[in-house]
């Protein structure tokens, strides 16, 4: 499966990251190892068993991001690859189209790019990675934008097969959806021109120490645009949440605006800006059918919205642009 990615590795040994490229295949091979997941096996037979398609339009600068056939598909086929990828359930982030079939994600993904695209600085020429980056829908959004280069990491294998099974559509060399979390990076990796952390903030444990390395991977007046959960309102406060937070076990600090701007300053970054703040609602995250567990209204208390089920404030969202 590793091979896949071979593409990948060939477009990042053409860039000054390329001293990271022999540490990033062998750290993906070890994750990819079949006992590392007991599902691995048959996503990988599904994955084999996609029809080849050739597209006549590849759409990456579009709220739906995938593949346009050449003739429309009969309903049987149809029919057989939307059977084939809801194998890989639940779909996280999309949406995707993918020769008449629309994968309707539980995050309306095209959203938060729309909040952070007229933000960022425009991203042609640029090499981006994006951390937590799930099955890969902001790596698309991302060079369909104009960068260079993409570089996605998740350590969930089900976003990373996810990615594979898109991309066997889209055919796209320029990005990948390695399976790692950031602490599987190397410790020397260094030289991108934007990074995305979004969603990823509030389940570190250390906070500062996970602001540290994002300021690390960038280079020197790059960019990081920082997207987390946080407390809207003034002055400076943490919410330690004990137990679970909207049902979620691993969320560690959820702190107001200045105390994050303290955060980041306190991680040598700097210029920062706040590019918005927004309550994530029932339209932006939900159920659908292909994501067809509990989600955001579930998790909200259903006598007062503005609470979670645990009593805290309902999730809201601030996006930050800081540089190195």
């Amino acid at each position: 499966m590793l091979t896949r990615f071979d593409g990948f590795f060939a477009c990042l040994a053409e860039t000054p990251l390329a001293p990271w490229r022999e540490p990033l295949r062998r750290a993906s091979g070890e994750r990819l190892h079949p006992q590392r997941h007991g599902d691995l096996a048959g996503w990988a037979e599904v994955l084999a068993a996609l029809p080849r398609i050739e597209p006549a339009r590849i759409a990456l600068n579009e709220p739906c991001v995938g593949a346009v056939p050449q003739q429309p598909l009969s309903p049987a086929a149809r029919e057989d690859l939307r059977r084939r990828l809801d194998r890989f359930h639940p779909w996280r982030k999309g949406p995707f189209c993918l020769h008449g079939v629309e994968i309707d994600s539980e995050w309306r993904s095209d959203w938060k790019w729309d909040r952070l695209a007229g933000a960022v600085a425009p991203l042609d020429g640029r090499r981006v990675l994006d951390l937590g980056c799930g099955n890969g829908y902001y790596g698309y959004r991302a060079l369909g934008a104009g960068a260079e280069l993409v570089l996605g990491i998740d350590p969930t294998l089900r976003s990373v097969l996810q990615f594979l099974a898109v991309n066997s559509f889209i055919g796209e060399r320029r990005l990948a959806v390695l399976p790692l979390a950031d602490t599987d990076l190397p410790d020397t990796l260094t030289g991108f021109d934007t990074v995305l952390s979004m969603g990823v903030l509030y389940h570190r444990r250390d906070a500062g120490r996970h602001l540290a390395l994002l300021r690390r991977l960038l280079r020197p007046g790059g960019q990081l645009l920082l997207e987390t959960l946080i407390l809207d309102e003034p002055g400076r406060r943490v919410l330690v949440p004990e137990g679970r937070y909207a049902r979620m076990r691993n969320v560690y600090a959820i702190p107001t605006v200045a105390t994050l701007a303290d955060w980041l300053a306190e991680a040598g970054l700097r210029q920062v800006r706040v590019v918005g703040i927004s309550v994530t609602s029932s339209d932006e995250q939900r159920a659908t059918s292909w994501m067809r567990f509990q989600s955001l209204a579930d998790f909200l208390d259903p006598s007062d919205p503005r609470r979670t089920v645990e009593g805290h404030p309902a999730p809201t969202r601030a996006m930050l642009l800081v540089e190195r």
